[in-house]
């Protein structure tokens, strides 16, 4: 059986494969168009394209001014225009006094204070005690910019750092592993992955040494001297063409386990894909080598032929049920458990839009709660009209993007708490299969609405921000509404009551097209919650009222300590993380209208 699914999945790839390796035609037939006759003083002719490094090119395809474009090629279409376009080699090495004096790295995971991968605690609570945090309320309101760093060539900035100790390591939107001092920002060594990272990078010991383990948006999965940012090893979870992993893994006694998603939701934009395939997973890995411990699919069956499009084009399903999330830790029950999204292509399954607790040890599945059935859907649904490969009766597009926490009640009892697109906060049972204890309402919800990245919990509180973006359309514009979106919820953990609601505040007069909504994962310490914004305000609020305690608006120029050109954005994605009394925040976000930008911002108090 599984030599007759590699042997459809080779035929249903091969035609594209085989175009993409003629990056003439493809730009022919994509791009020329627009390139060779730019009229709208933006967009740059073909000469400029040829003087560009080919590998500048394809980062502007994967998340740059091009990315909503470039979502119908797959990756090696990306790579034959590139190359047809550019010049060869990489970008260049960065400037030589942006390296410390002393560039050795010696960092120890066995000591505090360390923020390693998406949260301090397998748990995902996103919560930094005190001796963490290092970080009062009353400090709060005195921190001041330390320094910023520029992320060479890049328009998004997304990548969340890890910190232990003096020690800094973030990945950017061009692949690059950066390797600074959290001090002063000054750099020590970088590594040069395949494509987008997206991912934090969790450091974990192997072999007397600490590898850096982390992925990328082509799929490929890394680990790194810590010392050198010498490659060990890399593998590809995955074998699908549109794969990317976007969250950190968790790492647990030498074992990595990476959940999968991907593009091939966006892939669909292209009529003649056939649509749709790929299908989620969790895969175990060996941080020695990296070879599979497990896998286990969020869709046990593989793709099959479901009929054709009115043009022709044959189409697949069930598909989907990507993994955004990192996965979250259960030691009582040696479980993990993942927050899912939603089907691409009919017909549906029980396991999108929910959660899937799996045995750590084997992958197998013990349980999995439906928390919105029926979601199929994907970015052909989201043109006018519709494309041919959005399925009947599709949306509403309720997946998970955060991932789930585990909590523990003042009484004893514990929880899974799961912040839903659909704007609801749910609680479950992880003891009882994911038995509904409660849920709450905090957002409108929808496509770009409701929680996206991230909730965060202090043992009393579950704090949610939520998008709810709202775009307002003429029949000749679109722009994003400066008033409506976004809001701070504080739900009580033992029952899912609202402790307060702050409301977002609106974007400062003047601003074009900019939104209050609240898309990046929060953070909490002792007495805050820090939160972005689509406007690019990073703020901290009271945990005991909502009430603004900082706000700072990273949208500006910064003299980085690197000497690149840096600007500030919209802070999407990932949220701040705050060790030993620093706040470090990524300020750009391309993607849904927001703000570019390309800096790592640093706050200390004096």
């Amino acid at each position: 059986m599984r030599a007759l699914v590699v042997a459809f999945v080779v035929a249903v790839l091969t035609p594209l494969a085989a175009f993409a390796q003629d990056g003439e035609a493809i730009y022919k037939r994509r791009c020329a168009a627009c390139h060779e006759r730019p009229a709208d003083g933006r967009t740059p002719g073909v000469e400029t394209l040829r003087s560009m490094p080919s590998s500048r090119i394809v980062r502007t395809l994967d998340f740059g001014a091009m990315m909503t474009i470039a979502y119908q090629l797959n990756r090696a279409e990306r790579d034959a225009v590139a190359r047809f376009l550019g010049k060869p080699g990489g970008d260049p090495q960065p400037r030589a006094e942006a390296f410390c004096s002393d560039r050795s790295v010696s960092i120890n995971t066995g000591v505090s204070p360390i923020w390693n991968g998406w949260s301090p605690s397998p748990t995902n609570s996103r919560f930094a005690p005190a001796a963490l945090s290092r970080l009062t309320p009353e400090q709060v309101s005195k921190l001041k910019l330390k320094w910023a760093f520029g992320f060479e060539g890049d328009i998004s900035a997304f990548a969340q750092p890890t910190v232990i100790g003096n020690q800094v390591f973030i990945g950017s939107t061009g692949g690059v592993v950066h390797a600074l001092r959290a001090d002063t920002g000054c750099l020590q060594w970088t590594f040069q992955a395949a494509g987008s990272i997206r991912s934090a990078i969790v450091a974990a010991p192997v072999d007397g040494r600490n590898a850096l383990l982390f992925g990328d948006l082509t799929g490929w999965f890394y680990a790194l001297d810590a010392a050198t940012g010498k490659e060990i090893w890399r593998k590809r979870p995955e074998e699908h063409e549109a794969v990317r992993l976007s969250a950190p893994p968790l790492v647990v006694d030498g074992i990595a386990y990476i959940g999968a998603s991907s593009w091939e939701e966006s892939r669909a934009l292209n009529p003649e894909y056939p649509c749709c395939t790929f299908r989620g997973s969790v895969t175990a890995l060996r941080v020695r080598d990296g070879s599979v411990v497990w896998k286990t699919y969020t869709i046990p069956q593989a793709a099959q032929r479901t009929g054709k499009t009115a043009s022709g084009v044959e189409t697949f399903g069930p598909s989907g049920v990507g993994i955004w999330s990192t996965p979250t830790l259960d030691v009582k029950r040696r479980r993990l458990y993942v927050t899912t999204g939603n089907n691409y292509s009919s017909p549906v399954t029980a396991t999108s839009d929910g959660i899937m607790a799996l045995d750590l040890d084997s992958g197998r599945l013990v349980w999995s709660k439906q928390l919105h059935p029926d979601d199929v859907y994907n970015s052909a649904c989201s043109t006018e009209p519709k494309g041919p490969t959005c399925p009947p009766g599709s949306g509403p597009d309720y997946d998970f993007g955060s991932p789930a926490i585990l909590v523990s009640t003042t009484g004893g009892r514990e929880l899974l708490l799961a912040g839903q697109k659909s704007g609801i906060v749910w609680a479950v049972d992880p003891e009882k299969n994911g038995e509904i204890m409660w849920e709450t309402r905090v957002a409108q919800g929808g496509i770009n609405g409701g929680v996206q990245w991230g909730m965060a919990a202090d043992g009393e509180q579950v704090y949610a921000a939520t998008s709810d973006v709202v775009v307002i359309r003429t029949p000749t514009a679109r722009q994003l509404d400066p008033r409506q979106g976004g809001g701070l919820t504080a739900l009580k953990i033992a029952d899912g009551s609202k402790a307060w609601h702050a409301a977002a505040p609106p974007c400062a007069a003047g601003r074009t097209d900019c939104s209050p909504a609240q898309l990046a994962a929060l953070t909490a310490i002792p007495g805050v919650v820090f939160t972005g914004s689509q406007d690019g305000h990073l703020r901290a609020h009271s945990t005991r009222d909502g009430s603004i305690l900082w706000d700072v608006d990273t949208v500006r120029d910064y003299k980085t300590v690197n000497g690149v050109k840096g600007s500030g954005g919209a802070i999407d994605g990932p949220g701040p993380v705050v060790v030993n009394g620093m706040v470090f925040v990524n300020s750009g976000y391309m993607r849904f209208g927001g703000a570019p930008g390309n800096v790592l911002l640093a706050f200390g108090v004096d």
